[in-house]
């Protein structure tokens, strides 16, 4: 099993920037593919960007590329992303989630392991 802890989420003007946290404990992410999601109440949840488990491709979505980064600390067990130019549509719940040996997938059904959530919210 695989716990995940989503931290960093807060309240930003737009324009800001935020780097998100997620810290997982039970197993090592090393071989996990690693995604960002993304919900707002009333819609599915939403790909953002993902990580192969062999640190060999990155993909993010389109309304993101270019200014989201996601990156991962094997070491540290920890995974991040961080979100520049933020825009008042980027307010929503962000979501980790984990799949073992994965290649990164945006589809949600694909990720076994899912953190709570952190808000991130983007005013104007």
């Amino acid at each position: 099993q695989v716990q995940l802890v989503e931290s960093g989420g807060e309240l930003v003007q737009a324009g800001g920037s935020l780097r998100l946290s997620c810290a997982a404990s039970g197993r090592t992410l090393s071989t996990y593919a690693m995604g960002w999601f993304r919900q707002v109440p009333g819609k599915e949840r939403e790909f953002v960007a993902a990580h192969s488990w062999n640190g060999g491709n990155r993909h993010y979505a389109a309304s993101m590329k270019g200014r989201f980064t996601i990156s991962r600390d094997n070491a540290k067990n920890t995974v991040y992303l961080q979100m520049n130019s933020l825009k008042p549509e980027d307010t929503a719940v962000y979501y980790c989630a984990a799949q073992s040996f994965g290649d990164g997938s945006s589809y949600v059904n694909e990720y076994s392991y899912w953190g709570q959530g952190t808000q991130v919210t983007v005013s104007s």
